[in-house]
């Protein structure tokens, strides 16, 4: 059985409402999940944001997810991302204090696979998970070699051509989920799957 906690950890606007899910067995890792665009109804309760944590406990990691900046319970108001990822950082080292010296997996869906970038250039990351990135709405820079995009087929919110413009000249692969929308209902299976078979340790 997992173990699900809530706490409020500090962070550089207040206190964060964070939620870290245990796995069964010995912690092997850590994944920061991050939900999709706050003024837009995301939470950290999210469908896709749940699966990915879901997937990363099931892989031995301690999987953390937190609502952003006024969502929830948490302080302060929205950023631009700015905020929002050094609230990731502050949880990231809040979770050190407890899982030091683990691989770091960082994921993050739509306007948190944004935030994710932006945090994986100041924390080494194992592998980085881009969910349907808001490439044409945020400045989403260059991404590491060996992290992992998964985009719908049938994404009006972020085209997939946009993110195919994008990844050529990285060089980087997506994973393209056939007939899929934006927020992949009924395909969130194949977003385990996948995320299961290449973050592996």
């Amino acid at each position: 059985m997992t173990t699900v906690t809530t706490q409020l950890v500090d962070g550089p606007a207040g206190l964060l409402e964070t939620v870290l899910t245990l796995p069964d067995g010995p912690v092997r890792g850590l994944a920061l999940v991050a939900h999709p665009h706050p003024l837009f109804g995301g939470t950290l309760e999210n469908k896709v944001t749940q699966t990915l944590a879901r997937t990363f406990t099931s892989l031995g990691c301690a999987a953390w997810r937190m609502n952003f900046r006024g969502v929830g319970q948490s302080a302060g108001s929205f950023d631009q991302g700015i905020g929002e990822t050094a609230d990731w950082l502050a949880v990231y080292q809040h979770a050190c204090q407890t899982h030091p010296n683990l691989p770091l997996f960082l994921a993050g869906f739509s306007f948190g696979a944004f935030v994710m970038t932006e945090v994986a250039r100041q924390l080494p990351c194992h592998r980085l998970v881009l969910v349907a990135p808001a490439i044409h709405h945020f400045p989403v820079g260059a991404v590491q070699s060996q992290s992992i995009i998964i985009h719908g087929e049938r994404d009006t919110t972020v085209p997939l051509e946009t993110v195919m413009r994008w990844a050529e000249p990285q060089e980087l692969p997506i994973l393209v989920v056939p007939g899929a929308d934006h927020f992949f209902h009924q395909r969130l299976i194949l977003i385990r799957d996948w995320v299961s078979l290449t973050c592996r340790f």
